[in-house]
C-alpha cells in the first residue's frame, strides 16, 4: 500500500476545518480481510469491539465483513444493530449492566451476555424469567495471567473489577444450578488490550484447558470459548506494520488450544482492526518558544485524542506539509490542562502556524473517546 496519506489527501487537508478524523477505508478492508481468512482456517469466530470505534459508516464496513459484535453497552447493542449486525452475533459484556441494557438485549434475542458475577446472574435470571425467556450466559472468568500490558488496560487478573476469581468459580456453578431462566453456553475472558507478546496467549490457552477439565469434573462441556481480544498495534512505525499479525495470532490458539467436537471458539478484536486504519489530523495554531524548549501548539486536545494524557500512550505525529531540517518540539494541544501534551521532545520538521499534523494510528479509542471539554465541539470524520 502507497503511503498512508496521498499528496491530493494532504492539499485537501488544507481547506477543511481542523482538528478531524480521517479514515483509510481501503486499509480497513484489507485488515478484514486478513483477520477473517486467517480466523476462518480454523473455523474461529470473530466478534468486533465496538468500544474501539463506533463510527456508523466503520461499523457497516466491518458488519459487511461478515463478522458479530462485542458491545460493552446499551448504546453499544443500539449502535451495532442500526449498523445491520446480526443479534444472532451479538455478544454482551461489561461489569455494570443496567437493567435497560438487559432488557435491550433479552429483547433482541442477542447471542450471548458474558456475566461477571453472581449478583449480575440473579438479576438476568429475574429480567428474563419476567419475559418468559432464557438468557445464554457466558462467564467472564479471570484466568490470572498477566497482559504485561499498561495496568490501565489489564482486565485478567484478581486486582481488577472484571470477571470470576478461579476461587469463586464453584460457588458460581452452584448458584448458576438455581437460575431456571439462565442457560450456560461458554466461558469468557479477556487478559488485556495492547499486548505485542505472545507468552500471555499460550498462558491463557493452558489456564483454559484447566478451567475446561475442572468444569467436566462437574459435568459441564462447553460449546463456547470466547478468548476476548488483546492483539496490540505498532505504534511507533505504522506505515511498516499496517496490518497486525493475525496469522500468528490465531495459530497460537490452534497450537495450544485443541478445540473439541462440536465446539466453537470466539475472538473479540477492536484495536487490531481499526487501530492503523484512523489518524487526528490537526492544525498548528502556535510556535511558542519557552526557556528551553519550543513547543508546537494545535487545535487538537486530549479532548479528540485521550490516550496520550490517560496513557502516556505513543502516537506517532508528522508535520505533513513541511520539508525542512528537523526540530525538536514538545507537541501539545489547547486544553487548560497540563496533561494536554501529545508528545515531548520529539522531533518534527520544522514547524510553521498553519501547519497539518497528522496523529496516526487513531482509528481506535480516537473518535470514540472524544468529549466537549472546555465546550469544544466535536470534530467530523472523513473518508477515503
Amino acid at each position: 500500500m502507497a503511503h498512508f496519506f496521498s499528496d491530493k489527501a494532504i492539499e485537501n487537508f488544507k481547506t477543511v476545518q481542523t482538528p478531524f478524523y480521517y479514515y483509510n477505508t481501503e486499509l480497513l478492508k484489507k485488515t478484514l480481510q486478513v483477520a477473517t481468512s486467517e480466523a476462518k482456517k480454523y473455523d474461529y469466530h470473530i466478534h468486533y469491539a465496538v468500544k474501539a470505534n463506533a463510527n456508523q459508516q466503520i461499523l457497516s464496513i466491518i458488519r459487511e465483513a461478515g463478522v458479530g459484535a462485542d458491545c460493552v453497552s446499551g448504546g453499544e447493542i443500539q449502535a451495532a444493530l442500526k449498523a445491520g449486525f446480526s443479534a444472532e452475533k451479538i455478544v454482551f459484556a461489561g461489569v455494570g449492566k443496567a437493567d435497560w441494557e438487559i432488557n435491550l438485549g433479552l429483547d433482541e434475542n442477542i447471542f450471548c451476555f458474558n456475566a461477571e458475577s453472581i449478583p449480575e446472574l440473579e438479576v438476568i435470571n429475574e429480567l428474563a424469567a419476567k419475559k418468559s425467556k432464557t438468557a445464554q450466559i457466558a462467564l467472564r472468568i479471570n484466568p490470572e495471567v498477566d497482559a504485561h500490558t499498561h495496568h490501565h488496560i489489564t482486565t485478567g487478573t484478581k486486582e481488577n473489577k472484571f470477571g470470576i476469581n478461579l476461587d469463586q468459580l464453584d460457588g458460581v456453578l452452584n448458584k448458576l444450578q438455581t437460575l431456571a431462566s439462565l442457560k450456560l453456553i461458554g466461558i469468557h475472558f479477556h487478559i488485556g488490550s495492547q499486548l505485542l507478546e505472545t507468552e500471555p496467549f499460550f498462558m491463557l490457552c493452558k489456564r483454559t484447558l484447566e478451567i475446561q477439565e475442572q468444569l467436566a469434573k462437574r459435568g459441564i462441556s462447553l460449546e463456547n470459548i470466547n478468548f476476548g481480544g488483546g492483539l496490540g498495534i505498532d505504534y511507533n512505525d505504522p506505515d511498516n506494520h499496517l496490518i497486525p499479525d493475525f496469522k500468528t495470532y490465531f495459530e497460537i490458539f490452534h497450537k495450544h488450544f485443541p478445540v473439541k467436537s462440536g465446539q466453537q471458539v470466539h475472538f473479540e478484536p477492536g484495536r487490531s482492526i481499526v487501530g492503523q486504519c484512523g489518524a487526528l489530523i490537526s492544525k498548528v495554531l502556535y510556535v511558542k518558544e519557552g526557556s528551553f524548549k519550543k513547543f508546537a501548539v494545535l487545535d487538537a486536545g486530549f479532548t479528540e485524542l485521550i490516550r496520550p494524557a490517560l496513557y502516556d500512550a505513543y502516537h506517532k505525529i508528522e508535520n505533513l506539509t513541511s520539508d525542512e531540517a528537523e526540530e525538536t518540539y514538545d507537541v501539545v494541544g489547547p486544553i487548560c490542562e497540563s496533561s494536554d501534551c501529545f508528545g515531548k521532545a520529539l522531533t518534527l520538521n520544522k514547524a510553521h502556524r498553519g501547519d497539518i499534523f497528522a496523529l496516526r494510528s487513531a482509528g481506535a479509542y480516537g473518535e470514540i473517546m472524544a468529549s466537549q471539554y472546555n465546550c469544544r465541539k466535536l470534530p467530523e470524520a472523513y473518508f477515503i
